[in-house]
């Protein structure tokens, strides 16, 4: 079925299927698991080659499959707090009209040149990707980026691509990424940055890859620029802010977003931090702004009920994780996996791998956690057939980075999307042929490492 046929349930319906299949899995497949030894590189534990054996079987049944969504709502609580919190935040900043100044400024220097706003804030975030793998933390950036798409005539797709996929994108080709590539290399036992020229060419080419993607769908969806509204989604007039408070509270959500960055950067920052931040931010801008306190509420009220669904989808797809992990049948899936690559050529081998870490990232949603969970398995595997450890790593990159574009277990996602007003059929029709290019590039990266002997 081609990507333009595609048409898919609701979201909601979707991660409970996915709930439900992860349920039956726990009845069909034999539970079983590695053992798992702390490292002292990675401060995580890592499963130790070669140990993996049945365990007593405990499938879960529906009612239990049921519990897994609240749980799946607790597990995620910081990220669905943080989700709520920032479109609180940015509800009240945008009553001041603040935000509705920044984007007219915005298109006022792209005027005639709009289309440049894709690739000057593509690559911003891409570099969001590559130095810390930014995702859920990119949704407080979605009413900046809707009004400003909206103003230029493009897609909302368009803002997704030029934030959370780009982003994405620089995360699954980053040379410095230390949630993903330097977990990575620590585990396989890399010099930390070791193959970073090699990964930086096809960082490169993948980024102008996804860029030009996204160009060519903006231009050939583009309408009729929209004029911003003079009033709020809740119909009340907007703050009496004159152009001094939207230019100081301006100032301070830029404030906002540096003491964000030094604080995920330096500071060991997690999502409760960030929280409280954003919180901050908006209960001072809407005093600043002139909303006062009620007015400030009302905005906050406004902001959690736009962002509800997305983070229930958060919750809905951590779900899928907790079934499966109940039913100690991630690992049996891993090690299932795992044995028809041996048998390939190398060149296939290291392509299979990328595979492998595409299938493994659908119960495993988590890069870091995927990380520790099958590079402790394959890097043996490559030493026997003759792959080396980069490459090895690579393909880990490679295929759970680029799955992160499209599979609905991603929460970020999901969120993300939704919090966009993108039907997530729409995403997939916009995102499947340039992730399509990106594995055709990946998988000759690979073929180059393999040839090259990259180490």
């Amino acid at each position: 079925m081609s990507a333009q046929r595609i048409t898919l349930p609701h979201p909601l319906i979707l991660l409970v299927g996915c709930i439900a299949l992860a349920a039956v899995l726990t009845w069909v497949l034999p539970a079983g698991q590695y053992e798992r030894r702390e490292d002292r590189e990675t401060g995580r534990k890592v499963v130790v080659a070669g140990t993996y054996h049945l365990v007593p079987a405990s499938p879960v049944d529906a009612f239990g499959a049921l519990v897994a969504i609240p749980k799946g709502m607790e597990d995620a609580g910081s990220i669905i707090f943080y989700v709520f919190l920032v479109g609180g935040a940015f509800a009240v900043v945008e009553r001041t009209g603040a935000l509705a100044r920044l984007v007219e400024g915005l298109v006022r220097r792209l005027a005639g040149r709009g289309i440049w706003a894709i690739p000057i804030v593509g690559f911003a975030f891409a570099w969001g990707g590559i130095l810390i793998q930014m995702q859920e933390e990119l949704i407080a950036f979605v009413p900046v980026l809707l009004l400003l798409v909206r103003r230029l005539g493009f897609n909302p797709v368009t803002a997704v691509a030029m934030s959370l996929g780009a982003a994405a994108v620089g995360a699954s080709f980053s040379f410095i990424n230390p949630f993903q590539v330097g977990i990575a290399q620590k585990v396989a036992e890399l010099p930390s940055l070791s193959g970073w020229g090699f990964r930086s060419v096809v960082l490169a080419l993948a980024w102008l890859i996804w860029t030009a993607g996204t160009v060519r769908f903006a231009r050939r969806t583009r309408t009729a620029p929209e004029p911003i509204a003079p009033t709020p989604p809740g119909g009340e007039a907007a703050a009496p802010a004159g152009g001094g408070r939207q230019m100081v509270v301006l100032g301070l959500v830029i404030v906002t977003f540096v003491v964000f960055v030094i604080g995920a950067k330096w500071l060991g920052w997690d999502f409760e931090q960030y929280s409280a931040l954003f919180f901050l931010m908006g209960a001072a801008a809407g005093l600043i702004g002139g909303l006062g306190l009620g007015g400030t509420a009302d905005g906050y009220v406004e902001g959690f009920r736009s962002m509800a669904f997305a983070g229930l989808l958060i919750g809905f797809a951590r779900a899928i994780f907790i079934v499966l992990d109940q039913g100690h049948v991630v690992d049996t899936i891993v090690h299932g996996l795992l044995a028809p690559i041996a048998a390939l050529p190398v060149t296939l081998s290291a392509i299979g791998m990328m595979a492998f870490h595409a299938l493994v990232h659908l119960p495993v949603p988590s890069t870091s956690g995927q990380a520790v969970l099958t590079l402790p398995l394959l890097v043996p595997l490559s030493d026997l057939i003759g792959l080396s450890r980069q490459v090895t790593v690579l393909a880990y990159q490679y295929g759970a980075g680029l799955c992160e574009l499209v599979t609905p277990t991603n929460g970020a996602l999901m969120a993300m999307i939704a919090a966009s007003g993108v039907p997530y059929e729409e995403w997939l029709r916009f995102v499947l042929p340039i992730v399509g290019a990106l594995v055709v590039l990946a998988a000759v990266a690979l073929g180059a490492g393999v040839v090259t002997g990259l180490r």
